[in-house]
């Protein structure tokens, strides 16, 4: 299996590690300077659940008459998506088949349009990650959940053989008969994290300990869970139980990572992660206040910082 994965970074470097680990044939599209590093230093990823480093292929474009490969990991940002689609896109029509492991349904949408449903796989992860001041991948804590499932019938045996080399790492791994609601799942959990850690600034315990943070941590979830079975999806009492005892646990220490970006002054941030869940809230008539007012917030920061920072 043939493995092109879209960039280098935190979290297509490391699932590109462990691709190859699993014994995947990986190549990594990645900028000039981002291919100079790796070939001076390989590819490294530090993690308490397996360390790696070696020399591993890049290359910094690709075109249809260049190798044909059989999967595209795509990693980006959000707001990225389409400079990522017009740098894979040949690699996709010469016969790739896209797995995204972004946040949010409006990436698929997007890659649908553009490639096709047939052409466009599900993934879903949980992992943090992030690229140090080397360049080297660092993996926090042991938590790695990769779940990948075919949304057409055609893509059944190419994500089974994806979940089989990504079954050789350690971690967390599933092949999924029902990707669309792994997508809700996740997307649910991480917009009203964002949502709420972004409007207010702080950590879940922070908020929670405030007089009326729980309430509005509440009020979140009640408005996410409400788009999510309106839309079809509904989540399972098991996993509304999850979420609400992470998203409700006053000794969590932990914000969304978009917060986190906020907070080193990140001139774009993710807000379609919580944008398009309002969108869909309105299409249903469905009154989302903490979604919007923190919809709003993020939109004001990405003004702030494009005003304060402009790109010559």
């Amino acid at each position: 299996m043939k493995i092109l994965v879209l960039g280098a970074g935190a979290v297509g470097g490391y699932y590109g590690a462990r691709l190859i680990e699993g014994g995947a044939d990986v190549t990594f599209l990645v900028r000039p300077q981002r291919a100079a590093r790796i070939a001076e230093r390989g590819l490294v990823v530090r993690s308490e659940a397996q360390a790696f480093s070696r020399a591993v292929k890049t290359v910094e474009s690709v075109s249809a008459t260049s190798d044909r490969y059989d999967v595209v990991l795509l990693t980006c940002k959000t707001y990225d998506l389409d400079s990522a689609i017009a740098s894979i896109a040949p690699a996709v029509d010469a016969g790739a088949v896209v797995l995204p492991l972004l946040n949010g349904l409006a990436v698929y949408d997007v890659l649908d349009r553009r490639f096709g449903k047939e052409r466009v796989m599900g993934g879903v992860v949980y992992v943090a990650t992030m690229l140090d001041r080397d360049g080297d991948i660092q993996h926090f804590g042991l938590v790695d959940e990769f779940v990948v499932g075919a949304r057409t019938e055609g893509q059944r045996a190419l994500a089974a053989e994806v979940h089989a080399a990504m079954a050789q790492s350690p971690g967390g791994r599933k092949l999924s008969e029902h990707i669309d609601q792994e997508f809700w799942n996740k997307w649910v959990t991480v917009s009203t994290a964002a949502a709420i850690t972004c409007l207010m600034r702080g950590l879940v315990s922070e908020i929670l300990a405030s007089e009326d943070g729980v309430r509005v941590m509440e009020s979140a979830i009640a408005e996410s869970l409400a788009v999510a079975a309106a839309s079809g999806h509904p989540l399972s009492e098991a996993t509304i139980a999850q979420l609400k005892g992470r998203l409700l646990d006053p000794q969590l220490a932990w914000a969304a990572s978009m917060m986190r970006d906020i907070g080193q002054g990140a001139r774009r941030i993710e807000v379609d992660i919580v944008g398009d869940l309002l969108k869909r809230a309105d299409g249903f008539g469905q009154d989302a206040p903490m979604f919007r007012a923190a919809y709003v917030h993020l939109q004001v920061y990405e003004l702030q910082q494009q005003k304060n920072n402009p790109t010559t």
